[in-house]
């Protein structure tokens, strides 16, 4: 009977220790995109969520020099390294795991999406971006 007992505290616990992890994951850390291409680091700025590329593949041209922000819109921010570059901003926590209001710069294309952000759990952040009407989702994995 004791046994019986023990098991079934031992379980309580452990099932309040998962569903307590899950609450409260955090975006803060650093994401790997779905191509694994390149890594995303996200802080707390105050009160909202910022992101920076931390890392990709191939960050240098072929002379050696870092790869800029050539698609920028504004020129006078092409010459920009990319490595490093503040790419995420003014996401708004409006529930638990879910960030609203924020905005990505996409340097492949020199846009910058309206953007929400989704923790499904410590290793899975859900992004969603839009420009227009036009919307796209992806699954970052946590790498830190």
């Amino acid at each position: 009977m004791i046994t019986n007992l023990l098991k079934s505290i031992l379980a309580a616990l452990v099932a309040t220790i998962l569903f307590t992890s899950v609450g409260n994951a955090e975006p803060t850390g650093v994401w790997q995109v779905p191509d694994g291409k390149s890594h995303i680091e996200i802080w707390l700025c105050g009160e909202k969520l910022c992101g920076k590329i931390a890392w990709f593949t191939d960050p240098h041209n072929a002379d050696g020099t870092l790869k800029v922000d050539e698609k920028n819109k504004n020129e006078a921010l092409r010459t920009r390294p990319l490595l490093g570059l503040g790419i995420m901003s003014g996401f708004t926590e409006t529930s638990d795991g879910k960030w609203t209001k924020g905005r990505i710069y996409n340097p492949e294309d020199g846009r910058i999406y309206r953007s929400k952000l989704e923790v499904k759990d410590h290793n899975t952040l859900n992004v969603s971006g839009c420009v227009l009407v036009f919307c796209k989702a992806q699954t970052w994995t946590r790498v830190k």
